[in-house]
């Protein structure tokens, strides 16, 4: 039966529920468990939390059941947080990004875009609860952080959305402060739940449950040895188009389509340790758009797929005076990262789809799961099941 997980409890520390969530997210299968096939290295947890530093954390939002009232329900929503840092840290991060298809918001990115940092978390919601996080952040950062050289807080949060109104009372304005609060400050490092969780809550991905979903790669020592982590929160795409792994999954698999048209949105976060500019950086960025073409995304008109890539390389770069010393790779180096980011983008969407769960939302809207037994046969049929 639907329950509301506000996730707001003042009888559990954040540490004990961040241990809670990361022994959930290991319970789960993820996409090589049942035998899909990706390219390349993952790092230990496949997480974007393989980059030292990074933390994840959520809120989820899950209450009501039967007819939509606006106001009261059901709701299926959440708030999604990244630390590039970690929530201990007050260190901004070169940072970039990219829009493939502008049908969405991701504030804060104009300047990103000329300054070159990122200043604070990223953080993902649903498409009408941007302004409340985008708020809730700078009375966070006023609570955690110091004031600059000359005494301001002074903020311009990144907040990026996806429309969850198939499933969500999306009007009744759900998401509140302390969600956003509390998605900081359990953001943690280590294995990170996928699925139906936080701004991933009441997502849709080609038809199939989506939502929250993630992966890495490592690069050999001739490389450099750096890693690229991905999260996503995936809303975006057609049944008829899904592929895995090459094969056309969503073809195979036509039954219970949602609402047939690609009317949602992805936003995709790429973090590195790889010591990178923002010039490639935005490269980097450009490179998730080759990974979600993998999966069979073509960007449609209604698709909100925006991207931003930071690495955490060149701690203290922003600091107001004097020289900074800065590290960076060459371009002719990065090839292997553009790789490494295509790959781990590609993972990361299946994995949110093979997490995620069957749910029924506002007026017993239904999205199903992506059928893992089906997916196995599939595979199969067009022999590519790994290790089977």
């Amino acid at each position: 039966m639907p329950h509301r997980l506000f996730l707001r409890y003042s009888m559990l520390s954040s540490l004990v529920l961040g241990l809670a969530v990361a022994a959930s997210a290991q319970a789960k299968p993820r996409a090589r468990d049942l035998g899909v096939p990706f390219d390349g290295t993952p790092g230990p947890n496949n997480a974007i939390t393989d980059v030292k530093g990074v933390e994840v954390g959520h809120t989820t939002l899950i209450s009501g059941s039967g007819k939509l009232v606006v106001g009261q329900g059901p709701v299926r929503t959440g708030v999604t947080a990244i630390q590039p840092r970690g929530k201990a840290s007050n260190d901004a991060v070169f940072a970039a990004w990219f829009t493939l298809n502008g049908n969405g918001e991701m504030t804060g990115t104009t300047w990103v875009e000329d300054s070159g940092f990122l200043d604070g978390p990223v953080m993902i919601t649903n498409t009408h609860s941007v302004g409340v996080v985008r708020d809730a952040v700078i009375a966070w950062k006023v609570k955690h952080s110091t004031p600059d050289m000359e005494g301001y807080f002074w903020s311009l949060p990144v907040v990026a959305e996806t429309w969850d109104g198939w499933l969500n009372d999306i009007n009744g304005f759900h998401v509140r402060p302390e969600d956003a609060f509390h998605a900081l400050d359990v953001a943690h490092s280590g294995p990170v739940e996928e699925g139906n969780v936080g701004g991933g809550t009441g997502m849709v991905c080609n038809e199939f449950k989506g939502g929250i979903g993630t992966s890495s790669r490592v690069l050999d020592a001739k490389a450099g040895g750096y890693t690229i982590g991905v999260l996503v929160q995936c809303n975006y795409g057609r049944r008829d188009q899904l592929r895995i792994a090459g094969v056309p999954v969503g073809k195979e698999i036509p039954e219970h389509p949602a609402y047939g048209n690609d009317t949602g949105s992805i936003i995709v976060v790429v973090a590195t340790d790889a010591p990178l500019i923002p010039t490639q950086l935005k490269r980097i960025a450009r490179r998730v758009s080759l990974g979600l073409g993998r999966d069979g995304s073509y960007s449609g008109d209604g698709s909100g797929d925006i991207f931003l890539a930071f690495s955490t390389a060149n701690p203290g770069a922003v600091g107001a005076k004097g020289l900074h010393q800065l590290t960076m790779l060459p371009n002719d180096s990065l090839d292997p990262l553009f790789l490494a980011t295509v790959q781990a983008t590609e993972e990361a969407v299946v994995n949110a789809m093979v997490a995620a769960e069957t749910m029924k939302g506002i007026n017993d809207h239904e999205v199903i799961a992506l059928p893992h037994d089906r997916l196995r046969e599939v595979l199969k049929k067009y022999n590519r099941l790994a290790g089977k």
